[in-house]
């Protein structure tokens, strides 16, 4: 490695209270319910930021090369692909018609 990016304790001390009220405001949306599936997606889009959060702060992935960069991009948008497709299958199941479900 030819250097260290030096992050100040002020902009840990930030990030983690910017976890911490990102986790009062997951806590509170769980109480609420929104209808019609949002719920979840509200859930997923805090927790996103979050990681996000992670990632680039106490993993150090923005100050490191474009390479790292690109790797941790690329794993956390496989990441989004796989929750998307999940989602919409279990989204989805009651959307068949009951007579198309094969008979025993």
């Amino acid at each position: 490695m030819s250097g260290h990016h030096i992050v100040s304790v002020k902009l840990y001390f930030g990030v983690f209270f910017a976890l911490c009220a990102l986790t009062w405001l997951t806590y509170f949306t769980a109480l609420r319910d929104f209808g019609g599936g949002w719920n979840t997606v509200i859930a997923l889009t805090i927790a996103g930021v979050k990681a996000a959060l992670v990632i680039l702060f106490f993993m150090h992935a923005k100050y490191s090369s474009k390479l790292t960069q690109l790797f941790a991009f690329a794993g956390f948008f496989w990441l989004a692909i796989l929750l998307t497709f999940t989602l919409q299958d279990f989204m989805t199941r009651d959307m068949l018609p009951f007579y198309s479900w094969p008979k025993p």
